[in-house]
């Protein structure tokens, strides 16, 4: 055949002939497909069948001479433009020969398949999915085609080479015109109208995370993700743990999925614009239910690591489930272009200066932040009345907001989820962008003064004003390199995610305090005893927990999650991770917790720490955070993990405590993980000997040993003044210990505030020859170059 080129004949270097989606498909159809990867078979119609066709009805001149006369800048002029030029090319006729050959493809196809085959027709221009720029979803696809459709749906595709957006992407990435081609995709349509479909991508496509794996899912058609009018499940798969065979799934959230996309009645076809497809709610048990199961999740990862691997680099991958054979494929695949592109030495660092009125919250994309006017536009069609520098504010963004996209300082959404179409172009634009907050173009008004914050993880945040804010660059590769170990302290798993490519060498305090407070939210007490409850903290605890029958497992997963994480960010680099530190007054601020809590004069040294994991009272409820524990390292393959025990105050208690997590966890021995102690309280230091023979080593905690030693309540702001860690009589108690620690060969580090504030704490600490000093991220940088002056200072002498 001339103009057809089937995937069994394609290559990943044919983009020139058959555009960058169709030669991925036909790499992986060739390559990969033995290896588990399945392609629905298909073939291309050729950029050399697109010449002909503009040859034929002799389009070239009359488009060069439309797109000479057309500002891309003036939307309007913009659109008037695309819009001849598309129906020039729709109105065009087919070669003969060139319809035959398509038909002839499509018999083929059809004894493959059945005579009832329907296809997906989907464009693939030969400048899409480039390493250097991304191309992707500014043509056309059209889903479940028969027979009748294909050869309208293959000139329509050719039309939307000159969609507005791609007119306007290609002139800003200076692409010419006529350089650009555009072949098409005919592939066997998967029935994922009956079962679910989604988007993979091999790295977290906010924070540039390339240790995870990134699946989001809806039902039907995946058409509703891009176009962001749902909120699709989503999963994230370890990938260390994925390759060592675990069931790596540390992440999943479920989404609304209110509608899904299915083919449409063989009578409603003429009428709908892409095909035989039509949007229908989805049903109650649907939206309550996960796309995938687990084993289909692990399975679909399983495949993305397939294609990452055969590629070299991070990939953007489309997946569908067929409901009549019920198996998984993979039907687009395309370089990342956005995080993999980037030089991984260098970052910016945002930070806001102050806080003001929040006046809504989002999904965070990106870490940016920014701040600027507001314009409200809920109408396509109104987008020429958008000022360069503006905030956009929408219900939702597709293609055809782009060019106001590109000269918007920042986007805020009512709609959309991670990989929504507003989500994925601010990402490529490097500008901040705060999505699915559902009463943007409510509560905003155009002309507000605003300021979007997407710099502390997830959840990005639009406050009122223009509140002033500091970038701080980094050039990593420049940083020296430390005796001393530089570790970070963690609360918020979205932290780790934000601040992963830090340059240290493990987390030295990751906490689980905030996992508790701001996503369990419940005692954890009151989940073990819910059938017994009042009825009002029931009906509290149903809300929080729906899908959990048992609610102690609600407590285990959520805890897992968090602080699978925290060991995900930094893997294979020790996170430590303490076990939880409320003091009573703390705890009885969850959702149940008057029930549990006695009243204290002095919460601070009360019932803390320790004294509680052993104790009738919440035994149980600490047996829940060791679970977890377990599940981190067992079940999602997390051996970076070690574990911490806050606040013991004799040996006694911690040899109790040790008995019950090895109890879950095994003995260490044989299982290889850690146990250190908190060393914050003197008799750790008095008697450190004793705690050495039963933990790994000692974290200093600086704060409350400071107000232990100099025996003050550090809560009470008339002894403010005199809790400083720089005191001679803490620096005597920490020097002991890290001899004491040395001699012994066991670890010793501090995770206390005074090195993240105190530069003559981080000189003292070096000096004393510390194993390592962990610090808040935003002084990590600072730290380690202090480290290195001290340690050259040191050799002086």
């Amino acid at each position: 055949m001339k103009y057809v080129r089937w995937f069994k004949e394609l290559k990943k270097e044919d983009i020139s002939l058959v555009g960058g989606k169709n030669a991925n498909l036909g790499e992986m159809y060739q390559k990969l497909t033995d290896l588990g990867v399945k392609i629905p078979n298909g073939f291309a119609v050729t950029t050399e069948a697109y010449d002909y066709f503009i040859r034929f009805n002799n389009l070239e001149n009359e488009i060069k001479e439309i797109l000479e006369k057309t500002n891309i800048y003036n939307v309007v002029e913009l659109q008037n433009a695309g819009e001849k030029i598309r129906n020039l090319i729709k109105q065009g006729n087919f070669p003969e020969d060139l319809k035959e050959e398509i038909s002839q493809a499509f018999n083929e196809l059809k004894r493959e398949y059945g005579e009832d085959l329907t296809v997906a027709v989907r464009s693939s221009a030969s400048a899409e999915d480039l390493p250097d720029a991304s191309f992707a979803g500014q043509q056309e696809t059209y889903l479940n085609v028969s027979e009748k459709d294909l050869l309208e749906k293959v000139k329509f595709c050719f039309a939307s080479l000159f969609t507005d957006r791609a007119i306007f992407y290609r002139q800003e990435k200076g692409f010419d015109h006529f350089q650009v081609k555009l072949s098409v995709g005919v592939q066997k349509m998967v029935r994922s109208d009956l079962a679910s479909s989604g988007v993979m991508f091999t790295i977290d496509t906010d924070t540039g995370l390339d240790k995870v794996i990134v699946i989001n899912g809806v039902w039907g058609l995946g058409e509703l993700i891009v176009q962001g009018k749902v909120i699709p499940d989503e999963w994230i798969v370890f990938k260390k743990g994925l390759e060592r065979g675990f069931n790596s799934i540390i992440s999943k959230r479920l989404g609304e999925k209110v509608k899904k996309i299915v083919y449409a009645e063989e009578d409603l076809k003429d009428d709908l614009q892409k095909g035989g497809t039509k949007e229908v709610e989805t049903t109650e048990e649907e939206r309550n239910r996960f796309s995938l199961s687990d084993g289909e999740v692990l399975e679909l990862a399983k495949m993305g690591l397939i294609i990452e691997k055969h590629y070299g680099q991070a990939m953007d991958i489309e997946w569908a489930k067929d409901g009549i054979d019920g198996k998984l494929y993979i039907v687009q695949a395309r370089a990342e272009t956005v995080y993999s592109t980037k030089k991984r030495n260098v970052y910016e660092e945002y930070k806001l200066k102050e806080k003001g009125e929040i006046l809504l919250k989002g999904i965070a994309i990106g870490s940016k932040i920014t701040s600027g006017k507001v314009r409200v536009i809920k109408d396509v069609s109104k987008i020429h009345e958008f000022q360069a520098g503006e905030i956009l504010v929408t219900e939702m963004t597709d293609p055809d907001w782009v060019p106001i996209m590109k000269i918007a300082k920042g986007i805020i959404t009512d709609k959309g989820g991670r990989t929504c179409h507003a989500a994925i172009v601010s990402r490529e634009l490097g500008i901040p962008a705060i999505v699915g907050t559902q009463k943007a173009t409510e509560i905003l008004k155009t002309g507000d003064e605003v300021t979007i914050d997407c710099s502390t993880g997830i959840t990005g945040y639009v406050y009122k004003g223009l509140l002033d804010y500091e970038v701080t660059p980094h050039d990593l590769g420049k940083l020296p390199e430390t005796k001393t170990k530089i570790y970070v302290n963690i609360g918020l798993p979205d932290e780790a995610w934000e601040r992963w490519y830090l340059p240290v060498q493990g987390v030295g305090l990751a906490r689980e305090e905030f996992i508790i407070a701001e996503e369990i939210k419940i005692h954890p007490n009151a989940l073990i005893d819910y059938p017994n409850l009042p009825e009002e903290i029931k009906r509290k605890i149903e809300e929080i927990t729906t899908g959990y029958d048992d609610k102690k497992q609600y407590f285990i997963d959520k805890l897992a999650e968090g602080i699978a994480k925290i060991c995900t960010a930094y893997y294979p680099n020790e996170v430590i991770v303490r076990f939880s530190d409320f003091k009573t007054n703390e705890y009885r601020n969850l959702i149940g917790g008057e029930l549990y809590e006695p009243h204290e004069e002095n919460p601070m040294i009360g019932w803390r720490g320790a004294s509680r994991y052993y104790h009738p009272k919440f035994k149980e409820a600490f047996k829940l955070e060791v679970l977890a524990m377990k599940k981190v390292k067992e079940e999602f393959g997390l051996d970076n993990l070690a574990v911490m025990v806050p606040f013991c105050r004799i040996p006694e208690e911690g040899k109790k405590v040790v008995e019950i997590i090895e109890s879950i966890m095994g003995k260490r021995t044989e299982k290889g993980y850690k146990i250190y102690v908190m060393c914050e309280i003197p008799s750790n230091i008095l008697q450190a000997e004793e705690f050495l023979e039963i933990f790994d080593g000692m974290s200093i905690g600086s704060n409350d040993l400071t107000q232990l030693v100099l025996g003050i309540d550090r809560d009470n702001e008339i002894l403010q003044g005199l809790a400083d860690e720089r005191n001679e009589s803490v620096k005597k108690m920490i020097a002991q210990v890290i001899k004491l620690c040395r001699e012994k060969n066991k670890y010793i580090g501090i995770c206390g505030q005074a090195p993240s504030d105190f530069p003559e704490v981080v000189e003292f600490l070096v000096r004393e020859g510390i194993e390592s000093i962990s610090v808040n991220s935003d002084v990590v940088i600072k730290t380690i170059e202090m480290v290195k002056k001290f340690e050259d200072e040191l050799k002086s002498f």
